[in-house]
This record gives structure tokens, C-alpha cells and sequence, in this order.
């Protein structure tokens, strides 16, 4: 009898082991990887990042895969634009017209300039061919120190003549210390309508000027547009308005009117344009964007605006970055 029922005992507890076992199995087959910090740190990984320039305050990043910018507003900026400055109406027009079709996808106007419903006809123009998208381009216009005091109205009739539904950036044309701050809180508030994408600053040299600026409002500045080229590289304020995550733009890239030539003809410049085999201004323009310049060159001539496109397929080494970066001179050629 105690024979009998220590059989059953054992045969009892075998069965107990063999449930187990298999329930075991069932549960981590012998094909399952092993679960380790690494992979428990990957699957906890959300799907979308913030960019890094909102999330630590440093200087964007250019992508030259995209030939974009991600801006702090969160909305992606074309590094290479056209300028419409100086431009006559019907130059204008045709400038956007071409730089569009050679692939340009940013264009930069500005009350001031006159020509705002010039480069509005000039983008219709090119939808109309099929050339672009409205949302493929984006348009830049500036507001005047005049119109400082009636901002908002400034804001409706630049979306008036331009004919948009929206401008994808507006920046404050110049520091005017006694209403800028109101002008750039009426941006503000057209940002919060859908009227405008992105704001900025334009010809504020001082980190103070600048910080005097950002400290009354909400809205950091997208972008600050400065003079800027190898002779005056902007490096104080670049570094400033860094911690912002806000990026430089290069008016005068090329020098401007009556002073390109210097900069073409500078040695240094001539002889990396030599080695590429391509010309003093693209060797400029190149700079700027391996620099982390935004960069708006102008023109009015058809081949002059391809050429100025045409950047994309060469590199300068780190040798003659340096080499670049060494004639810098502080020496505005503007004095506004």
C-alpha cells in the first residue's frame, strides 16, 4: 500500500514538472532574442524627434539632401534663395519667374523694394506652367520702419499684393528701437491668424539690439538677416543668435552692387574657383551654405540666375573653408 502511493506521488509530481516545462516553452520559445536594456530603450523610442535646434538652443543644421533648413517655428526654409532687391517691376517678375524654373524655391522681396506684386505675378506665373506648387515655394517679404506703427495693416496689404493666402516668413526690416517691439508683437498675433509662417529680424548687428527684441516678445526670431560675405561673416552675432536656434541670412552675399568684383577677383577666391573649375560667385555662394548662411544672391539675368543655382555638385574641403574663413575683415561695404 505505501509502495502504491509513493508511485503515485512520483508519477504526480513528474507530471507537475512536465506542465511547467512546457508552459515555460510556450512562453519563451528557444528562437526568442533576449531582452536586454538596448532593446528595451529601442522599443520605448518615440516615432517622432523633436529637431535638435528646438530642443537644445543650438544653430540649425543645414541638409543638403533637401537643401533645406528646419527653422525654430518648426517649418523647413530653402538654404538658397533669390533677392529681389533693387529689382524694377518687370525684372522682378521675370527673376521669379526664372530662378523658379532653375530651381530656386525661395525668393526674398520686401515692401520697401516696390516689387512685391511683381514677384506675386512672377510665382503665379510658374504654378500656372506647372513649374511649382504654391506650397514648394517659400516667400520672404520684409515690413518697413514706417510701417512700424500700423503693423497689422503693413501685414494685410504685403498678403495683398503679393496675392497670397499666407507669406511663409516676415521679418522687421531694420531695428528702430522706439516701435519695433510692437511691430514684432503685431507679427506675432498674424502668426497666431495663419497670415504669416515664420518671423525675423533684418539689420540688427548688437546682441543687445537683438536680445532687447526677444526679451519683450514670445516668438523667438526665425531668422535674422544681416549683411554678410567673406569681407564681414557676421561671427558675433552668428554665435549670438545661436542659442535661439535662430539662423543667419546673407544679404549682399556676393558683396552687392558695385562691389562684387572685389570679391571675385579676391586671390583666394579665384584660385578655389580655379581648382573646381567653376566661378568666383559660386565659390562664394558654396561658402555660405557650408558655412550655415542662408543665401539670397540677386540677379536680374536669365544665365546669371542658373549659374547661381548650379552649386550643388561641388564641394569646398575643410582647407579651403579655412582659407575663407581667414579673410574675414569686419569691413561692411553698406552702411544701412
Amino acid at each position: 500500500m505505501k509502495t502504491t502511493k509513493l508511485i503515485i506521488s512520483l508519477l504526480l509530481l513528474c507530471l507537475l514538472f512536465a506542465g511547467c516545462t512546457k508552459a515555460k516553452e510556450q512562453t519563451a520559445p528557444d528562437n526568442a532574442p533576449e531582452e536586454s536594456a538596448e532593446n528595451t530603450e529601442a522599443s520605448n523610442t518615440p516615432a517622432v524627434t523633436v529637431p535638435e535646434t528646438q530642443e537644445t538652443g543650438t544653430y540649425p543644421v543645414f541638409d543638403f539632401e533637401s537643401k533645406t533648413v528646419t527653422l525654430n517655428s518648426g517649418h523647413a526654409m530653402p538654404i538658397l534663395g533669390l533677392g529681389m532687391f533693387s529689382l524694377s517691376d518687370q525684372e522682378a517678375e521675370n527673376s521669379t519667374y526664372w530662378a523658379l524654373k532653375a530651381g530656386f524655391r525661395l525668393i526674398d522681396t520686401a515692401r520697401i523694394y516696390g516689387n512685391e506684386e511683381a514677384v506675386g505675378r512672377g510665382l503665379r506665373r510658374a504654378i500656372h506652367d506647372g513649374i511649382v506648387t504654391r506650397e514648394e515655394v517659400f516667400i520672404t517679404t520684409k515690413m518697413w520702419t514706417s510701417d512700424f506703427d500700423n503693423a497689422e495693416e503693413a501685414i494685410d496689404a504685403s498678403l495683398e499684393r503679393l496675392g497670397l493666402d499666407y507669406i511663409d516668413l516676415m521679418i522687421l526690416h531694420h531695428s528702430q528701437p522706439s516701435n519695433d517691439v510692437e511691430a514684432y508683437q503685431a507679427m506675432e498675433k498674424a502668426v497666431a491668424e495663419g497670415k504669416l509662417r515664420s518671423i525675423g529680424l533684418s539689420n540688427y548687428y548688437e546682441p543687445e539690439d537683438f536680445d532687447r527684441v526677444v526679451n519683450a516678445t514670445t516668438i523667438k526670431p526665425a531668422l535674422l538677416q544681416n549683411e554678410t560675405h567673406p569681407y564681414h561673416q557676421s561671427l558675433q552675432m552668428k554665435e549670438h543668435i545661436g542659442q535661439y536656434g535662430t539662423v543667419l541670412e546673407s544679404w549682399f552675399p556676393l558683396g552687392g552692387r558695385g562691389n562684387t568684383q572685389t570679391l571675385f577677383n579676391d586671390e583666394t577666391i579665384s584660385a578655389i574657383a580655379k581648382a573646381h573649375g567653376v566661378s568666383s560667385a559660386q565659390v562664394i555662394i558654396r561658402w555660405h551654405l557650408q558655412a550655415g548662411n542662408i543665401c539670397i544672391p540677386g540677379s536680374s539675368n536669365e544665365d546669371h540666375i542658373n549659374e547661381d543655382y548650379d552649386v550643388w555638385d561641388f564641394e569646398l574641403t575643410k582647407e579651403e573653408m579655412e582659407a575663407m574663413a581667414a579673410l574675414e575683415k569686419d569691413d561692411r561695404f553698406a552702411d544701412y
